[in-house]
């Protein structure tokens, strides 16, 4: 796994590098009921050796179903969970072993994270200005009131807003204009690195082509880079320049977007992809999904994706895949390592 957080394009420095991560969650019974009941611990493994990096100024898309690390993973790169194993390097630091508060909050300050649900993540009781500008007086970068009510108005302007809603609260506004306050919210700090967690599922189809347009203009214009936790898979097409795959917190595939689309290597993409309407009505064959998420207190043995994998063998269900080079990428599949995945 290490291959793929070090590996990188020739002209391209990894901003975020994680490596070996872990997140096991202790989700046992309280201790009084394990002793009448005679239970034992039991503990959720969330996210299990997961490894890539991001080059500055790229997008990169975790994808998968619902329990497969995603979310986890966001908020562990973001300082909202702690790893149980593994290192966040952010242009070359490791975050989880920085002790110095100092250090902390000047490494803080150039990320940032965009959550699924804007009306959620903002402040009811706070007018739209205050909540811009909270960033502004956290990290210390501005303090006289003049010069914070500017670039208040200069960040509403850069989202596409009116800077006199600054005075309204959040719930006059519209989720699509809710998420654009959330967005200037995370521009405050100047960041050069933003966790995008579903920014745009809570949205109506018709305004999340307008936040990922604006999202994707910030990016050419602020050189930024992105880390985009999706399900949504016309979304990741249209964002992403390279694209991992979860499966119960396992990364099963690494790819650049474009061949990720066009040639799928793992079965589980390729389920995934088929999911898809085919809205161009191709004829192609079609798997349809079959089965269903594993219990991730007592996932299976081996490949975790084997019971519901039509290319799984014998040897799928004892041996764990490695991710290997495949093409232009990475695949952790028995059956593509063997060729009986063509």
């Amino acid at each position: 796994m290490t291959a793929v957080a070090s590996a990188s394009h020739a002209d391209a420095v990894p901003l975020l590098t994680v490596e070996g991560l872990r997140c096991v969650f202790d989700v046992s019974k309280p201790w009084l009921n394990r002793v009448l009941e005679g239970a034992s611990k039991q503990s959720l493994q969330a996210v299990d050796d997961v490894s890539f990096f991001i080059p500055k100024g790229e997008t990169f898309a975790l994808v998968g179903e619902s329990g497969s690390g995603k979310s986890t993973i966001a908020k562990m790169i973001v300082g909202l969970l702690r790893p149980t194993n593994g290192e966040i390097r952010f242009d070359g630091t490791d975050i989880t072993k920085v002790g110095n508060a100092a250090e902390m909050r000047r490494l803080r300050r150039r990320f940032q994270m965009i959550f699924q649900d804007p009306y959620a993540s903002l402040n009811p009781r706070m007018r739209v200005d205050t909540i811009i500008a909270e960033p502004l007086r956290a990290f210390g970068i501005l303090s006289e009131d003049g010069a914070i009510a500017t670039r208040v108005a200069e960040l509403l302007r850069l989202v596409r807003l009116d800077p006199a809603d600054g005075v309204k609260f959040p719930h006059e506004f519209s989720g699509g204009q809710r998420q654009r306050i959330a967005i200037a919210r995370a521009l405050a700090g100047n960041p050069e690195f933003l966790v995008c967690d579903e920014p745009t599922s809570a949205l109506d189809v018709s305004v999340q082509a307008q936040i990922l347009n604006l999202m994707k203009d910030l990016q050419a214009e602020f050189g930024l880079t992105y880390l985009l936790i999706s399900h949504n898979l016309a979304v990741v097409r249209h964002m992403a320049t390279r694209v991992g795959v979860l499966y119960l917190g396992r990364l099963v595939e690494v790819a650049p977007s474009r061949q990720l689309f066009t040639a799928p290597r793992h079965p589980y993409t390729r389920m995934l992809l088929d999911a898809v309407p085919d809205l161009a009505m191709s004829g192609r064959q079609r798997l349809p999904v079959q089965g269903e998420i594993p219990n991730p207190i007592t996932p299976p043995s081996g490949c975790f994706y084997h019971p519901r994998c039509p290319l799984a063998n014998e040897r799928c269900t004892q041996e764990r895949p490695a991710l290997v080079p495949a093409a232009e990428g990475y695949v952790a599949c028995h059956a593509v390592a063997e060729g009986r995945a063509a």
